[in-house]
């Protein structure tokens, strides 16, 4: 981990596409400022987790979905290929 120290109005770049500004200090609260490219997507870390959380949540459900479906249609082949007498 890179550790900088920088005075409110200062700023960090990353890369040539990302600036972050220290815009105030309140307390224990730093307020920040982030410039980046709109493709990339910037959270606080709750929040990503949060996303992350539910995208695992989301797979899981598409996948036992997918099962489901896979199941019904063996099962419904199975029943077609029956000859009728």
């Amino acid at each position: 981990m890179l550790i900088l120290t920088r005075k409110p109005g200062e700023s960090i770049t990353i890369g040539d596409d990302i600036k972050i500004t220290f815009l105030d200090i309140k307390g224990s609260q730093l307020r920040i400022g982030i410039q980046a490219p709109k493709h990339l997507m910037v959270h606080r870390e709750e929040i990503y987790l949060a996303i992350k959380e539910q995208n695992v949540k989301s797979s899981k459900y598409a996948t036992a979905q997918k099962q489901q479906i896979e199941e019904i249609l063996s099962k419904l082949a199975t029943v077609i290929q029956k000859p009728t007498s």
